[in-house]
């Protein structure tokens, strides 16, 4: 971890290059990058084919990974540069939590873009015990109460209750969990011993990679899932499954994907990455910009095959500020998808603090921690003092404009408010164990398995 430091004295010293718009003296400028075929993996797939990264004097091959697993082991050996990553991985490489390698993030890809399916047979058995509107649709977010019941029927009947979620420390995971203990439900445990995530389950997760979930809930494997974009609309598409919520509704601008390197290469390559951080933030700009006046084009980027490879409506459908949940059953969710506004690619130290929360309770950091031990884990991963140098240069550029920086924060958001979260608990990146504390399923601050297990 403390190789952080020496990464961070040699990128703090490149704030003092001067205010022009010459290329960085790049230490590497042939890079391969990797991502999964997700819909937030836009900033790299836009940056590349609008020229940023050439602009910054980098080129750049971008290659999909079969799973986010060999990812994370691409980029610790070294066989990829950078990558779309997990927000969980880069924190729990650096832990130790299953792979150990220290990954920082100086740039965060995207918020929002999740949402959680179920299969028609569940959508059925859940409707009964949803609330609707005046004209007969279901009102959203639909609670996972709802679903309570039908998971109640599966356990009288003995039969396993099985949902899908991406990998162990992906949003997605955490997600899934939030909102099936908001209604009542126990997702599961963690512990060194057993790494399912499945002790005192009601609900059974486990992990299909992202293209392959609809599939999966079609073949009866698993009854929903949890995943980005475009595989909930697929299941809507293919007329198999329901999505019941988005994050964005479960937690209003949630943090989402981060852009991981390798902490060896950080302090190998300042410039390069200074450089690739301005190419990011160039391309989450230009798809935020005019109001997402861009995002048809960046829908047909996606929809090819060496990016996403799904259908141009399958993908616009979520991509474009509309989302739908039954056939026919389409809503404005204009920030489902956020790439640059509400500070979306500055990467807080209070968004690692969550994910954190989200580990500690549910046992992945098994024992307790101090609300310093948070702060300080944060600070070896996420670097916003890389993404502000980088920020900087395009504003004296006159690429960027400089009102759109959060240049006096500390690295903390204000804290959510109970009415932007399902279950109506505020969160706090400066308290995290009276966080813990506050949330009715989970391990407390002071808790470990054992003592759940009783």
């Amino acid at each position: 971890m403390k190789k952080s430091i020496a990464a961070l004295s040699v990128i703090t010293s490149v704030l003092a290059v001067p205010a022009m718009a010459e290329l960085l003296d790049l230490e590497k400028d042939e890079l391969t990058l990797g991502f999964i075929k997700l819909t937030d993996m836009a900033p790299l797939a836009v940056a590349y084919e609008k020229g940023y990264f050439e602009d910054e004097g980098l080129f750049v091959t971008l290659e999909a990974q079969a799973n986010w697993k060999v990812l994370l082991d691409g980029v610790i050996d070294g066989n990829l540069d950078g990558a779309h990553m997990l927000a969980g991985q880069p924190l729990a490489a650096t832990i130790g939590y299953g792979t150990e390698a220290h990954i920082i993030t100086p740039f965060s890809m995207d918020l929002n873009g999740n949402g959680i399916t179920v299969s028609n047979e569940i959508w059925d058995k859940m409707k009964p015990h949803v609330p609707l509107m005046d004209d007969g649709r279901p009102q959203h977010p639909i609670s996972a109460s709802a679903l309570a019941p039908v998971v109640e029927e599966f356990k009288d009947e003995g039969k396993p209750f099985n949902m899908g979620m991406v990998f162990p420390v992906s949003t997605h995971n955490y997600e899934l969990r939030y909102w099936l203990a908001a209604g009542g439900l126990q997702p599961g445990y963690y512990s060194p011993d057993d790494v399912t995530g499945q002790i005192n389950a009601d609900v059974l997760l486990s992990v299909t990679p992202p293209p392959q979930m609809p599939a999966t809930m079609e073949a009866g494997t698993i009854h929903g899932y949890c995943v980005g974009e475009p595989w909930n609309q697929a299941a809507v598409f293919k007329g198999i499954g329901v999505p019941v919520i988005t994050d964005y509704e479960l937690w209003k601008n949630n943090p989402e994907k981060v852009f991981g390197l390798s902490a060896e290469f950080v302090e190998e390559n300042p410039n390069t990455t200074l450089a690739l951080t301005k190419a990011l933030i160039r391309a989450a700009m230009w798809l935020d910009e005019n109001e997402n006046a861009n995002r048809p084009e960046a829908v047909e980027i996606l929809s090819r095959s060496e990016y996403v490879g799904a259908d141009y409506e399958v993908i616009a459908n979520s991509m474009t500020g509309t989302f739908e949940y039954e056939k026919g059953d389409k809503r404005d969710v204009p920030d489902f998808n956020v790439f640059f506004r509400y500070n979306a690619t500055y990467p807080y130290y209070s968004d690692a603090i969550w994910y954190l929360t989200q580990m500690r309770r549910w046992g992945q950091i098994a024992e307790p921690v101090s609300d310093e031990w948070f702060v300080e884990t944060a600070k070896e991963v996420y670097k916003p003092d890389i993404y502000l140098t980088a920020a900087k240069m395009l504003v004296e550029e006159g690429i960027a404009n400089e009102a759109d920086f959060p240049w006096d924060t500390d690295g903390f958001k204000a804290p959510t408010p109970a009415a932007d979260i399902i279950d109506g608990i505020p969160f706090d990146g400066r308290t995290p164990n009276a966080y813990l504390d506050s949330l009715p399923i989970g391990l407390k601050s002071d808790q470990t398995v054992a003592d759940i297990q009783g």
